[in-house]
Parts: structure tokens; C-alpha cells; sequence
């Protein structure tokens, strides 16, 4: 594959028929970086690329492709619905889903999860597939009793704006702690006047995230401490 193409297949009625696309797919294969983007606690309604949660990882995917080495495929995990949808867990039956797509593509490759919101929430409880070694969860969703153990050995990166009106900060300095607890490497900044649009303090969000998808793509299991 060239180094901008995209690959995914086309939808049916039961949405697309895959879940994984790919921003950047070098011929080598070192590290991926998959993102994925928010939505909502309840909807059964399409997914769609132009949806605003999906528009806004848009700059932080081409961020991370600029500033990654050339050795890592950059790509975003594509949803069948908008919503969470208890207890289907739909987000994070694609992530795992474009995880299996992924091996498939590239063969044996560590692999870093970007969330935003919903999508964080979705990465974390994904992380428990051997190939992920590192979660970046951007203002994530972290209802209480999230699962943690399987976070153990893991690198785990959590940013939260401080006036996030949607998702909660303390919730998100509350999983962190416990996933320490459980053996994670995890670490929460919480971003001073960050919103949960990720559009306040303009520039802080990207250059944070980007610092942390660098040094989570930089690492490989046990490196960081």
C-alpha cells in the first residue's frame, strides 16, 4: 500500500462491512495507531464519517501521521451505530473487530488505541487484546466499575479538561488510580480550562495528545515506567 491510501470495504444494510480504515499504510509495519471517535449512550442509529464525533479526531489523526515515524500505520475504527447501547458494548465489539482486520493486514504489530469520549471508554475495555500495549483516552467516558484488571502491564494515558460538562474529570482520575492499583503504567493530566469538544485551550489538546501518541507509539512493552 501507498503511504496515503485508504482501504475499507463498502457498507450493506448492516453497516460497514468494515470496520477498520486506514489513513496511512506503510508497506513495513511497525506500530498502528487506531483511533475512535465519540457518539452516545444510546443510539441504534447509523454511524457515519461525517457525523461531528467522527469530524472531530480528524486533526488528531492527521497530527499523529505528520509526527509518528514512517514505520506506523495510522487508521480509526469505523462504527456500525452511534450509541454504546448497553449491554451490546457496540464500539467495542468494531474496535475488536478492526483489532482482528488489522492482524489480518499487517501480521503481529503492537498497537496504540486513541479514544475520545465514548470512544475512550471503548479503547480502554479494548486494550485487553495482547497487541495493545498502550491507550491514549481523551476526556473518555469512565462510568464507575469500569474494568481495569485487564489493564495490567499496560501503558495508559488519560487527558480531561477541567470544565468537561459531558464526561467527568474525577471519574477519569478515579480510573487511573485504580488502574495503577492493578498494575497499569497510567498517568492523568487534566487539561486547565479543556472542554470536552477538545476545542479549549485552543492548540493545547493537540500538542498534549500528540506528545502522548509519540511516546505511546515510541514504546515497546515494559519500556515505559
Amino acid at each position: 500500500m501507498t503511504a496515503q491510501q485508504k482501504t475499507s470495504l463498502p457498507g450493506g444494510a448492516d453497516g460497514p462491512a468494515s470496520a477498520l480504515v486506514t489513513h496511512r499504510a506503510p508497506a513495513e509495519v511497525r506500530t498502528a495507531i487506531l483511533f475512535l471517535h465519540g457518539g452516545t449512550a444510546h443510539s441504534r442509529a447509523p454511524s457515519r464519517p461525517w457525523h461531528l464525533a467522527a469530524l472531530r479526531m480528524r486533526p488528531f489523526i492527521r497530527a499523529a501521521a505528520a509526527a509518528v515515524p514512517d514505520d506506523v500505520l495510522v487508521g480509526e475504527v469505523r462504527y456500525r451505530l452511534r450509541g454504546w447501547n448497553e449491554p451490546d458494548a457496540d464500539p467495542l465489539r468494531d474496535a475488536r473487530r478492526a483489532l482482528r482486520e488489522l492482524s489480518r493486514l499487517t501480521g503481529d504489530v503492537t498497537v496504540v488505541l486513541v479514544g475520545h469520549s465514548m470512544g475512550g471508554r471503548a479503547a480502554l475495555r479494548a486494550a485487553a487484546a495482547a497487541e495493545v500495549q498502550g491507550v491514549l483516552a481523551l476526556a473518555p467516558w469512565c462510568p464507575d466499575g469500569e474494568p481495569v484488571a485487564h489493564l495490567r502491564g499496560k501503558d495508559v494515558v488519560v487527558l480531561h479538561g477541567d470544565r468537561d460538562r459531558v464526561t467527568d474529570p474525577d471519574a477519569s482520575v478515579s480510573f487511573v488510580h485504580r488502574a495503577r492499583e492493578a498494575g497499569a503504567r497510567a498517568d492523568a493530566v487534566v487539561m486547565a480550562g479543556g472542554d470536552h469538544a477538545m476545542l479549549r485551550p485552543r492548540g493545547a489538546w493537540n500538542r498534549a495528545a500528540v506528545s502522548a501518541i509519540t511516546a505511546l507509539a515510541a514504546s515497546g512493552p515494559g519500556a515505559a515506567g
